[in-house]
């Protein structure tokens, strides 16, 4: 089995430095990583990819040609993709022997939650190669400051979820700085354990940009909290103990945590049904270390 991340989210959310400070975690840890780059804008790597959609087709020469724009840009570079798909498996064919995948995607979001190339692509290399892959869903933390964003960041969260089929992790990223982003309406726990959505009416309210779709989140919420899926864990990438969480959360999700392991059925499912040890650091620790009382204007009730 060869085991692996899908990195995804919108732009701005952290992908690529995600990528770089997870495969030095990895290689600190004794596992070969290997980054595979499928975005054709991302033209300014900070680390060394050992596939690279580049050397396939460019933006820049989609935009020219074809003469699109960025976004129709890339989906096309994703449609050409998935049409030689061969050229992807042979580029990955002499790393799924030994090495840990991690896919850097562009930000472009439709290509997670209603475009099929993507999926079409992840389905014919899951078979090709027996992939256990986890989407790793990175979603900035400034977003959690404004209701009407956090609502849509759950809602791209859960339509990512159900378009995808694949095991995800949805993270709040850049957790580090979330004290000086401004005041939370809530404790951190609201937003990562994503507790009752009607709390965020009153604050919707109060905002004539939000107030003027106020019917139309009070419904997203129905169907967000109905469906029951979302829930967030926090990430500071330059902190290698939460760096370190995660991968604990990812090995479990994608079942990395029982390779190796010649155990019976009964302890298997006592690993799987096992908490994870890193609650306190997801929320509590996150929220001493990075959070002042003056952060946080009211606190949910229990």
């Amino acid at each position: 089995m060869v085991f692996g991340q899908v990195v995804i989210g919108p732009p701005g959310s952290g992908k690529t430095t995600y990528c770089n400070g997870m495969s030095q975690y990895l290689s600190l840890i004794e596992r070969k990583v290997a980054i595979v780059n499928l975005d054709p804008a991302n033209d300014a790597l900070p680390y060394d990819c050992a596939v690279n959609i580049e050397e396939l087709i460019k933006l820049e020469d989609v935009m020219e040609e074809p003469s699109l724009g960025p976004n129709g840009g890339l989906l096309y570079c994703m449609e050409y993709l998935e049409k030689n798909i061969d050229w992807l498996e042979s580029k990955l064919k002499p790393l799924i022997k030994d090495h840990y995948i991690l896919f850097d995607f562009p930000g472009q979001v439709e290509l997670f939650f209603n475009h099929e190339s993507t999926k079409t692509i992840l389905t014919k290399l899951t078979k090709s190669f027996n992939l256990r892959l986890t989407a790793v869903q990175l979603i900035d933390s400034l977003l959690c400051t404004d209701p009407g964003n956090y609502v849509s960041a759950l809602f791209l969260s859960l339509s990512t979820m159900i378009h995808m089929e694949l095991p995800q992790v949805n993270v709040l990223s850049k957790i580090d700085l979330i004290g000086s982003y401004g005041k939370l309406a809530f404790n951190l726990d609201f937003y990562t354990d994503v507790q009752d959505l009607s709390y965020l009416e009153n604050h919707l309210n109060q905002d004539p940009r939000s107030a003027k779709y106020r019917k139309l989140t009070k419904e997203l919420c129905s169907v967000i909290e109905d469906y029951g899926l979302v829930n967030f864990t926090t990430l500071d990438i330059q902190d290698k103990e939460s760096v370190g969480d995660l991968v604990k959360l990812i090995d479990k999700t994608n079942g990395y945590i029982f390779s190796g392991i010649d155990a019976s059925v009964v302890e298997y499912s006592k690993i799987a049904v096992g908490q994870t040890d890193w609650e306190y650091n997801r929320v509590a620790a996150v929220q001493e270390k990075y959070m002042k009382d003056e952060d946080i204007e009211e606190k949910t009730e229990e």
